[in-house]
């Protein structure tokens, strides 16, 4: 089995996990592909093992890696869904951080973990991702995201105006800092800290989250995933960021996207007694009450 590494960086702390589980691949003959920047930051703390590849592109991984593991929190598994992309590797997410919603597996339970992927006693949780069309492509063809598409004001500038519809239906003009639209998976990233409802993963819906509105009335609303959402986006600047998960541009004029469901999902790796309620309820501490 071939096993692709993920990463960014490296704290010092997180060095002996990561030196276990290189053994771990190793001794169990799995073949190991580093992302090569990672590659930099490791060999200084590792021995790597005898054979091993490097990847740096889309195209190096989907031929050649059968998991991909992503050392790091929330974030860094994010980042490689540009990486997976429609390829269908399932991704386990190593969390070396301390929330970790999507990086499942904690780094005290890797060699275990391992085992449990080399026994295939795993499920696959498919995550639906939207997709950011627009006339002027500013991300490329990286234009999906599986947390959610954000637009908001730049810096200290006045508030924007997202003009939003639904079907070509109009829904309303948000006045305020920004809007999210967030996938079920995104609901507990961004759109949660702004109020936004916790949504179970495969509900196949979309949340719309408004940032800092000026309008008290206005609240996040749950709507299908096979729904398509336009917005029109103003300022008296003319200045604006849009997002996709942690990828980031800045646009200038007044200008229109949409947003649909993407058209392939994500494959996380739920490990055996990990399912989103028992997540839920660990990370935010729900049931830690002296009355339970």
């Amino acid at each position: 089995m071939q096993f692709a590494v993920y990463g960014k960086m490296l704290a010092p702390e997180s060095v002996p996990y990561l030196v276990s589980l290189i053994d771990k691949l190793d001794k169990s003959g799995c073949g190991i592909l580093f992302y090569e920047p990672f590659f930099r930051v490791l060999k200084d703390h590792i021995t790597p093992p005898a054979h091993f590849g490097l990847f740096y592109h889309n195209d190096d991984l989907h031929s050649a890696a059968d998991i991909l593991l992503s050392i790091g929190g929330d974030g860094t598994m994010l980042d490689t869904i540009t990486l997976v992309r429609d390829s269908g590797i399932p991704i386990l997410g190593v969390n070396m951080g301390k929330l970790g919603f999507l990086s499942s597996l904690p780094k005290d339970d890797i060699i275990a973990g391992i085992d449990r992927i080399l026994q295939k006693n795993y499920t696959l949780d498919r995550r639906t991702l939207l997709r950011l069309e627009s006339e002027n492509k500013p991300f490329g063809d990286l234009n999906f995201a599986m947390n959610e598409f954000t637009v908001s004001k730049k810096g200290n500038m006045t508030m924007i105006t997202v003009h939003t519809y639904i079907d070509e239906k109009f829904l309303n003009s948000y006045w305020g800092d920004g809007l999210i639209v967030s996938t079920p998976t995104g609901s507990t990233a961004y759109s949660l800290s702004c109020g936004g409802p916790i949504i179970s993963p495969g509900s196949e819906t979309f949340v719309i989250t408004p940032v800092a509105t000026h309008n008290l009335t206005v609240r996040p609303m749950v709507i299908p995933d096979h729904s398509r959402i336009r917005i029109r986006v103003e300022g008296r600047n003319d200045l604006f960021n849009i997002s996709l998960d942690s990828r980031s541009v800045g646009i200038q004029g007044t200008s229109e996207f949409t947003i649909c469901k993407e058209d392939f999902t994500i494959n996380l790796i739920q490990m055996e007694g990990q399912d989103f309620i028992r997540t839920i309820r660990a990370k935010l501490n729900w049931g830690v009450d002296i009355r339970n």
